[in-house]
């Protein structure tokens, strides 16, 4: 194999995520990578550390995207149709790459300050959309992981085939985002 010209962290994040897309996060090798960039594996260490870094870049790298997609959600709008959009969001983004889902599972280590950072961004973007809900802070970190799980959870349960029965799992998804925003309200109003 020759060095590829042109290869990059950006580039190597990209084809560990085609790779991760296509197989899942457990299929993700540097080996494979390295044969996806039509390279030797060593030339992979003048992008990434090793393989728990190249982890670590994809994980920044779909929370970026999914703070990106909540913040184009929610643009324009605000109260019920903000919180239903960040969730139609977050389902979108999993239903288009589902074995994504471990990124967005956890929290960052707090020393870890740029994925800290890309993780209270998407953070951000649900707290702004709470704001006409009239929380405060304590509350609305509540209300965020309320939306999280739920959002999440269903995309997850989705994802990986979770719902067997019959029904319109559209239609599920539907009542948890009345059931969401209904909360939102009944919490908001709770003395």
């Amino acid at each position: 194999m020759s060095p590829r010209a042109g290869l990059t962290t950006e580039a190597v994040v990209d084809l560990a995520l085609k790779i991760v897309d296509e197989a899942g996060a457990e299929a993700l090798t540097l080996a494979k990578v390295a044969d996806r960039a039509n390279v030797a594996a060593p030339s992979l260490y003048k992008h990434v550390k090793n393989l728990a870094g190249l982890r670590r870049l994809i994980d920044l790298r779909v929370v970026q995207e999914m703070a990106d997609a909540l913040r184009t959600a929610a643009t324009g709008r605000e109260g019920a149709g903000a919180v239903e959009a960040l969730a139609d969001a977050y389902r979108a983004y999993l239903r288009r790459h589902p074995h994504r889902t471990n990124a967005l599972a956890t929290a960052p280590d707090e020393a870890d300050t740029e994925l800290s950072r890309a993780t209270h961004a998407v953070a951000e973007v649900v707290f702004a959309v709470l704001r006409p809900f009239g929380f405060d802070h304590v509350q609305a970190v509540h209300a965020t992981r309320c939306i999280r799980a739920a959002a999440h959870g269903f995309a997850g349960l989705e994802a990986s085939g979770g719902f067997g029965r019959p029904e319109d799992v559209d239609q599920s998804f539907e009542v948890l985002k009345s059931m969401l925003v209904q909360g939102l309200t009944n919490y908001a109003e709770k003395p």
